[in-house]
């Protein structure tokens, strides 16, 4: 005995600890053991089972047969870490808190209530969405829940039950048969032609025979005598031991790691980060600053009131409140548009991620092909011809040619699949391919045609005999005596064992050692494309011999008619091969070549055979070079004898990945990613979730941004890891589903190459509704800077600055996610998230230095020419707030009256008289122009109600310089007289602005709330040659861009 039970479960336990490191791979050394070693280490018995008091000890072990999901923090605190921090949150809250304490220190001041409210509203809701974003992943854990069956029949004490699956423990008895769920990852130990159904496991679109029998296969996963929680039963019936339960199975494993695998931050999220990091600092840093020098020169009565207000108006200024709304809406509108071409978005930064991938690993099987095998070419008269796998009526085959048509009634008769009325076929996959070949051959009816061949005798395949047989009646007319036709499909080489003759354009000749060797050679060819091949032999048995003859027999031995059993007997004639395939589904040849050509790496990874992946990706264009095995192939040498620098493709099998991974140091890993990721065209095959993992971290570490793509179980660590995670809707496990940020509704890879075009076309407008918005934040920040050092009457109102990024300018930003391409961006490489950035040096000269100077100076003539309008000389206006009782004069009577002159060169005077006289050297004052309250001298109310017109002047010239700013930010490129006006939204969102801002200044009870004043018509047109100036400006700077290509106006201004 190799132990008893408990040191059995003690072994078993040490097993599970040591599996604790995801990093290691699935292992056990169950399939290698014989029964009886199977028995001892598991301390069961194959016809009894475990004991009850066994069952209790393991339990105790192992616990419960279910997944275990990882503690997870409650949905408040994700909500308010979401919302409370951050160095944006942080900033904007921060203002909010100082402008309800600046409201509590001034209650008569209701703005700087205002402030506080709306910034505390724009940071819950920017906090509240990144929260949702953020807890996408929670629901991974659950979907696994669903692999579990609820019941299972097994042997405990001796005695047959039935028990909830959960209850199961290593070492249990289970009673298995087809259509069964798997509770837990067994071992085969009783039964025969067992089938499991791997695909959502593994990507084996096959099922794949199971034995009982001790393996020496490498690794657990290519044992044929094991089978996976989660997986399907298909075709057996039969006894299996449980060797790993909950969350040590094969699929516990695969759960764990999908849970525990971190969220790749998206690209885009990174940028505004980082952007959103910069400009806050900024902010903070010349709020920091100019309140310094603004706290130290006032002479404010509440100095520290006043310091703060102004700290709160610089970093509101410098702050785009904004742009996370923009880049949301933008990407929410994308997200729709993509919806409506079959790609589902579940992340809203995928959106713009999928634009910016480099390199996409796709799965094969449902995601390439079609899930669907399908007959790819048939062989008959010692010829290979292909087929239509899309239409079977077509192909270079010949309808009328004898042997295909006695090669098609073979596939037809000698077939268990079944065609439904509805047209639905069932049956096994090679079958189900078969008969959707050959039903369009019969009018679409293999039933009647069937019925004309009623069968009288057939032999089921195995996996033994690797053949299926049928004997069926010709049909003959009624007084005529009854012939039969014996025919038989299976493994070619064992049909060619069994056939002395062939059929050759319809007439039946011997088959010789040539004719012999040219099928082998044809069922070669196939094979090398990745094929499964099946050969199709027949043998008439006419009548009198077999005229009412009974047919028996299970085999090749103990039948009762002829089978090519020795000289005597007659062989059976050779008719041809159908070779069947898992078919690319149609345009992603054409879509794979998209990528590439828009600088993109496809590389397959797959768990199915290398030979069926090369296959499969030569068909779509993932591999058009030679394989080192290629070569060695044409050459005729061993593969170790050709130079890795002569290829360009590579086949990397995960034995592969073993040899050069496991165990090795960071150095060989490096070298052996390099070399394998490097090459032009790659293919990974046989890999399991933990190498699926690793191949999209070496893609991520080599600066690729990744796609992942896939259906099964087995991906979901990948699509969790990867920068994109694509999953299949119809095909895909709601695992599956639940990892990815998108999800490809028609399972059609072809719908990723418009999911790629919308993200790169979304980061390009994204780029200009930033420099869009960022342009009205100099026309901002100028006004509290210019109050500061000039100590001028303050042009612009904070909450007016919240007016502008919050009310104005939001539509028009918006706007332009509905811009459509200016190029051929899908002939363009994938952009460089180390270079070319969202926000560049160059995008902020051009918002900053550029056209935010031009508005800035816009906002600043307006402001001059309506105080002007009011009396005040511009060069009166430079010191008027140095005590800031050019408008609050209410506390201190010594302000209450401001004397101005039309001598410019004198000096305005605060006063509390109001009745002065004046000595006869002094000018007599000036007084209103356009008769608006007041007059000389000019009292606190009067002065303020001033100083309103010119900040609301201030702030429709920052709408009308804005007009210019959105039309000029439709390209990059082209001229606006190129691209056309045919964004309605864009030109719906010009008189919207416009509208807005004329509600804001015209409507009684809005004019208190926002301090806004109804400005003459004649003062909104001072801003009006400014918007021309940028307009010109930046279409001849475009012109000259398109003119001398990649010259200094580009290098330095382009953005």
């Amino acid at each position: 005995m190799r132990g008893n039970g408990d040191r059995g479960d003690v072994e078993l336990l040490e097993r599970k600890g040591a599996e604790d490191d995801l990093e290691a791979a699935y292992k056990t050394e169950a399939y290698k053991w014989s029964f009886q070693e199977l028995c001892e280490e598991f301390d069961t018995d194959l016809e009894k089972g475990l004991m009850d008091e066994q069952v209790r000890k393991k339990r105790e072990v192992f616990g419960e047969n279910k997944l275990t999901p990882k503690p997870t923090k409650p949905w408040w605190y994700k909500w308010a870490k979401s919302v409370f921090t951050g160095f944006f949150n942080i900033l904007l809250w921060v203002g909010s808190i100082l402008s309800l304490a600046a409201y509590g220190v001034r209650p008569e001041e209701k703005t700087n209530l205002y402030i506080g409210v709306v910034l505390a509203a724009v940071v819950l809701l920017t906090g509240t969405f990144g929260y949702f974003q953020e807890s996408k992943s929670d629901a991974i854990m659950n979907s696994f829940k669903e692999f579990l069956p609820q019941e299972v029949n097994l042997l405990r004490s001796g005695n047959l039950l039935q028990i909830l699956a959960v209850e199961l423990v290593p070492g249990d008895v289970v009673m298995l048969k087809s259509g069964d769920k798997l509770p837990a990852d067994v071992r085969f130990v009783a039964g025969a032609n067992f089938q499991v159904d791997n695909s959502s496991l593994t990507g084996e679109s096959e099922p794949q025979n199971r034995f009982c029998e001790p393996n020496d296969a490498r690794i657990p996963r290519e044992a044929n005598n094991l089978a996976f929680f989660g997986t399907l039963l298909v075709k057996g019936q039969g006894k299996a031991v449980v060797i790993n339960t909950g969350d040590n199975t094969f699929m516990g494993r695969i759960a764990r790691l999908a849970d525990t695998t971190a969220t790749v931050e998206t690209p885009i999220a990174k940028e505004i980060k980082s952007f959103v990091l910069k400009i806050s600092a900024l902010a903070l840093l010349i709020g920091a600053v100019f309140g310094v020098i603004s706290g130290v020169s006032s002479d404010a009565e509440n100095k520290a009131v006043f310091t703060v207000i102004f700290v709160i108006g610089i970093i509101v200024a410098n702050v785009p409140e904004g742009l996370l709304a923009t880049v949301t809406v933008s990407l929410t509108l994308t997200a729709k548009r993509m919806s409506h071409k079959a790609v589902l978005v579940k992340n809203l930064e995928a959106v713009e991620t999928l634009g910016s991938t480099s390199v996409i690993c796709s799965d094969k099987t449902g995601t390439l092909t079609m899930n669907l095998m399908t007959v790819s070419h048939v062989y008959y008269d010692l010829k290979e011809f292909e087929c239509d796998t899309e239409s079977p009526l077509d192909g270079e085959f010949d309808t009328e040619n004898k042997s295909f048509q006695d090669l098609v009634r073979c596939g037809a008769l000698c077939n268990a699949a079944l065609v439904k009325v509805d047209g639905t076929i069932t049956g096994d996959a090679s079958e189900t391919a078969l008969v959707k070949f050959v039903n369009p051959q019969f009018g679409n009816n293999i039933a009647e045609y069937r019925a004309q061949f009623p069968e009288v005798h057939g032999i089921p395949f195995n996996s033994d005999n690797k053949w299926q047989l049928s004997i069926h009646q010709v049909p003959k007319a009624e007084d005529e005596p009854l012939d039969h036709v014996l025919v038989l499909k299976g493994a070619p080489e064992r049909v060619l064992a069994y056939c002395d003759r062939y059929l050759l354009n319809g007439e039946m000749l011997e088959l010789d050692e040539r004719a012999r060797e040219t099928i082998k050679d044809g069922v070669t060819n196939l094979g090398r494309k990745g094929e499964r091949v099946l050969g199709f032999c027949q043998l008439d048995l006419l009548s009198p011999k077999f005229d009412n003859h009974e047919f028996s027999g299970d085999s090749r031995e103990n039948c009762n008619f002829p089978f090519g059993r020795d000289d005597d007997e007659p062989g059976l004639v050779f008719l041809g091969l159908m070779s069947l395939v898992d078919p690319p589904r149609p345009g992603v040849p054409q879509a794979v070549a998209k990528c590439q050509s828009a600088g993109i790496k496809v590389i397959m990874v797959t768990g199915d055979h290398p030979i069926t992946a090369k296959a499969i990706a030569q068909k779509v264009g993932i591999i058009q070079y030679d394989t080192a095995e290629d070569v060695a192939y044409q050459r005729g040498c061993p593969v170790e004898d050709i130079d890795e620098s002569e290829v360009r493709a590579i086949v990397v099998t995960g034995t592969d990945l073993l040899d050069n991974i496991d165990g090795q140091d960071d150095a060989t890993k490096a070298k052996f990613w390099n070399r394998v990721i490097n090459k032009e065209n790659v293919v990974f095959a046989r890999t399991s979730p933990q190498q699926k993992l690793l191949i999209v971290q070496a893609c991520q570490e080599r600066g690729g941004i990744v796609a992942v793509t896939g259906d099964g179980v087995n991906d979901s660590p990948a699509l969790k890891k990867a920068d994109i995670g694509i999953a299949m809707g119809k095909t895909g496990t709601d695992v599956a589903k639940d990892a990815a940020d998108m999800i490809l509704l028609d399972d059609n890879f072809a719908s990723i190459v418009n999911g790629v075009e919308e993200g790169r076309i979304i980061f390009d407008n994204l780029k200009k509704s930033i420099a869009y918005t960022l342009s009205s934040n100099i026309p901002e920040i100028i006004p509290f800077l210019l109050f500061v050092v000039l100590k001028i009457p303050l042009p612009l109102t904070t909450v007016m600055i919240l007016m502008v990024d919050l009310g104005t300018d939001l539509a028009p930003a918006i706007s332009l996610a509905h811009e459509t391409k200016e190029a051929d961006i899908m002939r363009r490489s994938p952009r460089n998230p180390k270079t070319d950035n969202l926000v560049t040096w160059r995008l902020i000269s051009f918002a900053y230095l550029q056209i935010g100077v031009i508005q800035a100076l816009a906002g600043i003539y307006t402001y001059m020419v309506i105080l002007y309008d009011f009396g005040y000389h511009p060069t009166q206006l430079p010191g008027l707030s140095g005590s800031s009782q050019f408008e609050m004069c209410h506390t201190n009577e010594d302000f209450k009256y401001l004397y101005c002159f039309e001598d410019v060169n004198v000096a305005c005077e605060y006063s509390s008289n109001g009745g002065l006289t004046y000595p006869q050297d002094f000018p007599q004052e000036i007084s209103t122009r356009i008769g608006i309250r007041g007059g000389f001298p000019m009292e606190c109310d009067a002065r303020k109600e001033a100083l309103e017109f010119a900040n609301t002047g201030y702030f429709i010239s920052i709408i009308i310089v804005q007009w210019a700013d959105l039309l000029i930010c439709k390209t990059r490129f082209k001229s606006i007289y190129d691209q056309g006006m045919s964004n309605r939204f864009m030109n719906y969102s010009l008189l919207f602005e416009t509208i807005l801002g004329a509600f804001l200044i015209y409507t009684p009870g809005v004019q208190d709330v926002f301090s806004t004043r109804p400005l003459h018509f004649v003062h909104w047109l001072p801003g009006i040659p400014f918007c021309i100036l940028i307009f010109c400006y930046d279409e001849l700077r475009k012109a000259w861009i398109r003119k001398h290509r990649y010259g200094w106006l580009e290098r330095t201004t382009y953005w």
